[in-house]
């Protein structure tokens, strides 16, 4: 696998997948009518904020990250990452996830900043929880019901930090 800067032409692999988890309603808090140019905008970010995919051997898009600043690119609290991911269902469980996580945990620290912050980990995602605890990260808090999961109702979100 490998993962690259992605461009504007790589959204047509991604748009399939990114539409279906956000359909799906379970880990995004993204509108679920979310059209495709606003989704695009939304994803692919412009520099110095990054998005990348990941790409099977057989040159297919199978997973995506964006990767910014937390909060402002500016103040005092500049020196915090933060970053999204979506892995195409289709190729869960076959390390794009972790890769991709790897992948911007090594970019924040190459870019200085001092620790990664995921603002909102639904608490019901728990691969991607488990994901994340076994790369370092460790959950701060919890928002109680702060996401409407369409099967289990009212579920937590947690805010999850890495230091670098």
């Amino acid at each position: 696998m490998l993962i690259r800067e992605a461009d504007q032409a790589d959204w047509g692999g991604v748009w399939p997948f990114f539409r279906r988890i956000v359909e799906a309603g379970e880990t995004y808090p993204y509108p679920l009518d979310l059209g495709e140019e606003e989704a695009r905008g939304w994803w692919f970010l412009p520099a110095p904020d990054r998005t990348v995919v990941a790409v099977d051997d057989g040159g297919r898009i199978v997973g995506s990250a964006k990767m910014n600043c937390n909060m402002s690119r500016t103040g005092n609290a500049a020196h915090m990452a933060s970053a999204s991911f979506m892995v195409d269902p289709d190729h869960a469980g076959r390390g794009v996830g972790r890769a991709l996580c790897e992948y911007v945990i090594a970019w924040a620290r190459e870019s200085g900043f001092r620790a990664i912050q995921f603002n909102a980990v639904v608490e019901t995602n728990t691969r991607a929880v488990k994901l994340y605890e076994s790369l370092g990260f460790r959950v701060v808090g919890t928002v109680p019901e702060g996401f409407r999961h369409p099967v289990h109702g009212l579920v937590g979100v947690h805010v999850m930090h890495l230091a670098l």
